[in-house]
């Protein structure tokens, strides 16, 4: 049997699989909590929340955090397949992929974000997956089933979740094993129904879980296929373009061998591939179209061992130890047509690994009026990157570069919650960290054919065709303290009031795409190092909490001033050498000021509304670098917009559940979320268009295990991009400009590279519960 064969074989085993899992019940029902009653009831219950890594789950209501967390029952609601799935879910948050490699996360919260596939630089918005920090930002923004919960911390959170989480963290939370066999599957689905784009995309997932040994060992395991034949359509040739297969196999066990003891393992392998990007080149199609025609299909292709090993002892009546091992290894391969044209002008691909291990001790325990949480961290990856791009009509050889890193990370941490009064508590908590980071760069170059993957790309000596040097070794150690200081008042059980000023840091590094090395080094020179700092986040916000007497409605609303000392930055730079110089830079000091406001009633026991609402005020108080591009440091540079930051967003949305007696019920959601158009790139060259998302579904609950959905994503068809980089390749590729950045808007004609996102899709989804 061929090679593709049997990878059809393999995977179309374990579509079956999870289809067998998912119908392949016992002939009567074991009923399951979250399917009783009112759909409300499931949706609109107390909503716990892990992000104080308290010894007990709290309430979301009852922690002095800016949190927007979704249950099981919402997530299935939501039709939630990935972190992408929630970047219109709430106030000034965007959980966008980047668009240039599949599954790269491109996440933003508070004006806070990246906008690089450059797996050196380091996030804004830690990703956790069952307690384990993913360590870059690639492959984050993959296909998810089987959740319990998944909860969107807004502000740093460097006490409890340590660097790189400077605007906020997205805590993903996988279903765990149960006490009680439970068996579960959905298929679905769907894809776009208007004229001349793609097709379907077909999923199928299952899991089943129960006692191996009653009260001492329990066990999951799940299944999940995704199809999807591509929904773009490639103006070039006709041919359906997105194309992705993954596959998903996880398993879980839970062991109690005493009272207060519980150990839980679980293991997954993820293997996906597919085509490159949708790019659409607007010099040539305009960005309010699906309109894009490429001659290189490009391709991308991941697998992932991702593994948890959790203990929890209860120590007496107030504590407990926790222990949270994790281990990841993830290699990907990408080739895009980054010209965006039908001619062969500007090819990439990149071949990356990473590997990390992790593990974090902490007490969390009571005594008396103290609220306590200690613990230590530690965290250590090696990545290889190689970037591999073909020019042209710059030059007939091939560009070869990339990096190696070595990366160490420890952490002690405390925090503390002091009850004063029945109605006042001091939330204190200080983290230090020492990090340290070991680099080979090889630059990005015409070169022999290499490697930095396998090794065989140089650091040193010279380079023969280019007369510069090859790249450079270097190493440097970052450490400092993060304090928080804050005030939670409850003069009642239905209103928490709290304020508190916390600090956090995003990670120093190295840039692994150089391409302009006589400039890299007279910066370097200049700054005395080869690698950028660190980007230091003051944080300073107030907010409450509020919920009505009758438990019916709820109001949460925060204000926050965030102030940015030596913001850290990927500029982005048409070249008429390289294609694109991407260089990452200590670029300015900033100002945010935002506020923002989620609110839930419970108008009657049938229907249920909801309201979000933020707003960013963001400003740069002092500029480091030329980020316009002009060739100075004046008012031109501090008047531009902050990339990533949208003025306004908000959105609306109801659930109605209508009874229909024996025959089960009728839930229908609608929801509308708007988020204003903002800049992409830092000289504002680039920008991402306003957006305004509908999704609506309609979902028949029938015999307590049975529900078939109709649903609608992007209702109104709106054109998104995950990037907007400028390119020096004009209208209709032609010759090379000079590299001169020329605003799109005022010169339509100047090409970009804009991965292009899903408009419009409706599908149909059929899940089993038992």
């Amino acid at each position: 049997m061929s090679t593709s064969s049997k990878t059809i074989s393999r995977k179309l085993s374990v579509a079956l699989g999870a289809l067998a899992i998912g119908l392949a019940a016992p002939a009567h029902a074991q009923e399951d909590d979250e399917q009783q009653g009112n759909a409300i009831d499931a949706l609109d219950g107390d909503i716990v929340v892990t992000a104080t890594k308290k010894a007990n789950v709290e309430n979301v209501q009852d922690v002095p955090v800016a949190v927007t967390a979704f249950n099981s029952g919402t997530l299935d609601a939501l039709k939630v397949r990935d972190l992408g799935s929630l970047s219109f879910a709430a106030p000034n948050v965007s959980l966008d992929q980047i668009g240039t490699s599949r599954g790269t996360a491109n996440f933003a919260i508070r004006g806070l974000g990246v906008n690089s596939s450059i797996p050196s630089i380091d996030p804004t918005v830690g990703v956790f997956v069952d307690g384990v920090y993913l360590g870059v930002n690639n492959g984050v923004s993959f296909d998810l089933f089987d959740l319990d919960s998944i909860e969107l911390l807004r502000g740093p959170q460097g006490i409890l979740f340590g660097r790189n989480t400077t605007g906020g963290a997205v805590l993903v939370n996988s279903g765990n094993p149960t006490d009680e066999l439970r068996v579960k599957g959905k298929v679905a689905i769907d894809g776009p129904v208007d004229g001349g784009r793609g097709g379907a995309n077909f999923t199928m997932q299952g899991t089943v879980s129960g006692p191996i040994f009653a009260d001492i060992l329990n066990f999951k395991f799940g299944a999940y296929f995704n199809d999807d034949a591509g929904y773009f359509r490639n103006n070039f040739d006709g041919s359906n373009h997105g194309r992705a297969e993954t596959t998903i196999l996880r398993g879980a066990l839970e062991f109690k061998p005493a009272a207060g003891v519980r150990l839980l393992a679980k293991g997954e392998i993820f293997n996906s591939d597919g085509d490159g990007p949708a790019a659409q080149n607007h010099g040539i199609f305009s960005r309010d179209s699906f309109d894009f025609a490429i001659d290189n299909r490009g391709s991308y292709g991941s697998d992932t061992k991702f593994g948890t090993l959790r203990a929890d002892i209860d120590v007496g009546d107030n504590g407990t130890i926790t222990n949270i091992f994790g281990y990841r290894d993830y290699r990907a391969t990408t080739d895009a047509d980054i010209d965006a044209t039908t001619a062969f002008i500007f090819h990439s691909n990149t071949e990356f690994t990473q590997e990390q291990f992790s593990n974090e001790l902490r007490y969390a325990g009571t005594f008396g009026p103290v609220d306590l949480t200690v613990g230590g961290f530690w965290f250590e990856q090696d990545l290889r990157y190689t970037e591999v791009r073909d020019l042209p009509p710059v030059t007939p050889l091939t560009f070869y570069g990339g990096g190696e890193q070595e990366h160490q990370v420890l952490g002690i941490f405390a925090a503390a919650d002091f009850v004063l009064t029945d109605t006042l508590t001091i939330n204190t908590g200080i983290r230090w960290s020492r990090e340290e980071k070991n680099v080979g760069i090889t630059y990005v170059r015409p070169r022999p054919a290499c490697s930095v993957v396998d090794g065989s790309c140089p650091t040193g000596g010279i380079n023969p065709f280019t007369g510069e040097n090859n790249g450079f070794t270097d190493g440097d150690v970052w450490k400092n303290w993060t304090p928080k200081i804050g005030l939670t008042f409850e003069p009642n059980s239905d209103l928490l009031l709290y304020a508190h000023w916390t600090r956090g840091f995003r990670s120093g590094g190295y840039n692994f795409r150089i391409t302009a090395p006589a400039a890299f080094e007279a910066i370097a020179a200049a700054n005395g190092g080869f690698a950028f700092d660190e980007e230091k986040v003051d944080n300073f916000e107030g907010g409450l909490k509020f919920q009505t007497v009758d438990g019916r409605g709820t109001l949460n609303m925060a204000a926050f001033f965030t102030d940015i000392s030596d913001m850290q930055r990927e500029v982005n730079q048409s070249s008429g050498t390289s294609g694109v110089a991407q260089s990452i830079f200590n670029t300015a000091d900033a100002e945010i000021f935002g506020i923002e406001a989620e609110g839930r009633y419970r108008i009657t026991d049938n229907l249920l509304i909801t309201g979000n609402l933020g707003y960013i005020d963001a400003d740069y108080t002092r500029i480091l670098f030329d980020i316009s591009g002009d060739g100075n440091i004046d008012q031109a540079d501090l008047a531009l917009s902050l990339p990533r930051v949208p003025e306004l967003t908000w959105g609306i949305g109801a659930l109605y559940d209508l009874d229909l007696g024996k025959a089960g019920s009728l839930v229908t959601r609608v929801n509308f979320q708007h988020r204003d158009r903002v800049a992409y790139t830092d000289n504002n060259y680039g920008f991402i268009t306003a957006a305004d998302q509908l999704e609506a579904s309609i979902a028949w609950n029938g015999a307590d295990w049975l529900t078939i959905s109709l649903y609608g994503k992007n209702l109104l068809d709106e054109v998104q991009h995950g990037g907007d980089t400028q390119i020096p390749f004009p209208f209709g590729g032609g010759p090379l400009s000079n590299g001169v950045n020329v605003p799109f808007d005022n010169n339509p004609a100047v090409g970009t590279f804009s991965p292009l996102s899903k408009g419009r899709v409706v599908g149909l989804e059929a899940a089993v519960n038992f």
